[in-house]
């Protein structure tokens, strides 16, 4: 597999094409959190001669996917999220637990809720999309305590408990390693501290 990464520039958010080379040329690719449809993007689909074959959506803010109209008149692609309907778009709604086969694809996906109540991540081999509720070094923001409490309970109990390492890559910012943010992750840091000096506490990161 090869995987592209490309910065979206409005929001400032990381949008992702994965593709599956067939021999003799082409292939079939994914995108992940089309944020806005550049003509690098195209480009890159155009130029590996991939068919796409899905869009993956790990939340439903706009800077994640106000491409995805753009992008649904250009190529005939599925949308796969956990709401039935993105920007107009209607999508195949998925949830946690789910196995998809997407093309050559297989595709985990792992509900992580907090930062928004859609918030999904998608495994695919040993790479994490996490959208925006895990970052290097951070967490995604929340609304309330409840969806902070939620969201620190999805990823240590169903993403940074995944055994071994995988590459995480994120809805902003660099990308990072399971084991880096297991070891180093400040937000998750500052939670754990703040339960051991106040038990019960509660408190939105």
């Amino acid at each position: 597999m090869k995987l592209f990464s490309f910065l979206c520039p409005h929001g400032l958010t990381n949008c992702y094409i994965l593709g599956a080379s067939r021999e003799g040329g082409g292939g079939e690719a994914l995108v992940v959190d089309p944020g806005s449809v550049e003509a690098e993007l195209v480009d890159c689909i155009e130029s590996n001669g991939y068919v796409l074959c899905g869009a993956l959506v790990t939340h439903g803010h706009g800077r994640q996917v106000s491409g995805l109209r753009s992008l649904k008149r250009i190529y005939d692609v599925g949308v796969f999220a956990v709401n039935g309907t993105v920007q107009g778009c209607a999508a195949a709604a998925v949830k946690d637990g789910d196995a998809l086969s997407i093309g050559p694809f297989s595709v985990d996906v792992i509900s992580v809720p907090g930062h928004t109540s859609d918030s999904a991540v998608f495994l695919v081999g040993n790479l994490l999309f996490t959208g925006d509720a895990l970052t290097a070094g951070l967490v995604g923001p929340t609304d309330s305590a409840y969806g902070a409490a939620m969201q620190m309970g999805g990823l240590r109990g169903r993403i940074l408990s995944l055994p071994g390492d995988y590459a995480v890559l994120p809805g902003r910012g660099p990308p990072s390693t399971l084991e880096t943010e297991r070891r180093f992750n400040w937000d998750m840091a500052r939670y754990r501290d703040v339960h051991a000096r106040k038990p019960g506490f509660r408190t939105a990161l």
